[in-house]
Parts: structure tokens; C-alpha cells; sequence
């Protein structure tokens, strides 16, 4: 079966908001941070618990995570004295929209690879 993929117009992302969001994936600190958030769902991880993980500095952990807030990347909420952060599926799932806002140019068949990507979660997905 054949699927055709559309983008939901209402949330849509700008291409300013899309290059914000590449730009604080192409640290590699950052990309190990969102990749664990996105482990970690829907639970998400305390700062010192990433840092921890992670093996970043606190400081450091702050100004990596502050970024990805910016680039709608990451959620948090606040839990007493700790701060819990999660990856923000919405800003995520924009970005894949973005991405695809052009895909197959009324030609499904073009995006056919993406078809066990997006339906079936990916099988051999790196995260």
C-alpha cells in the first residue's frame, strides 16, 4: 500500500525555526543529549541525571540544553528543586514536516523508502 505523506499547514515551521533547530543538532554534545531525551520519553531526564549520563559539566549541560529549548527541540518542567527535561515530539515531528513539506511532488513512489521509516518506527533505526 502506498501511503502519501502530508503536512499538517496549521504547524507549520518556518525555515528560520528549521535552520535553529538543525544548527543545535550539529553539536555533538547536543545530538547525544536529544537522542537520550528521546530515549528517555516520555519520562525525560533530570539535568544532574543527563550530566551524569552524559558526563558533561553542569555548566555545560546548561548552555547545551538552553539551545535545544531555543531550537523547540526539548520540553521542561519543573519538579520541585530539579528541572526534568524531555524531548518536545512536537518540535520534533514539525522539523520531519519541514523536511518533508516537498516530498514526492504528487509522486508517492518517491518517498517509498520513508514508507518502514515513518509507519513502522523505523526497525533498524539508530535511536
Amino acid at each position: 500500500m502506498t501511503r502519501r505523506y502530508y503536512v499538517d499547514k496549521s504547524r507549520h515551521m518556518d525555515k528560520n525555526t528549521a535552520i535553529k533547530a538543525f544548527s543545535a543538532l550539529a553539536q555533538d554534545r547536543r545530538l547525544e543529549v536529544f537522542r537520550l531525551l528521546v530515549r528517555s520519553a516520555p519520562e525525560g531526564l533530570a539535568a544532574g541525571e543527563i550530566a551524569r549520563r552524559l558526563t558533561v559539566p553542569h555548566n555545560t549541560l546548561s548552555s547545551h540544553l538552553s539551545i535545544l529549548k531555543n531550537a523547540r527541540l526539548i520540553a521542561s518542567v519543573r519538579h520541585g528543586r530539579s528541572v526534568v527535561y524531555s524531548a518536545d515530539f512536537q518540535g520534533m515531528g514539525d522539523l520531519i514536516a519541514f523536511l518533508l513539506q516537498d516530498c514526492c511532488q504528487g509522486r508517492p513512489e518517491a518517498c517509498a523508502p520513508l514508507n518502514g521509516l515513518l509507519l513502522n518506527g523505523g526497525g533498524d533505526s539508530p535511536l
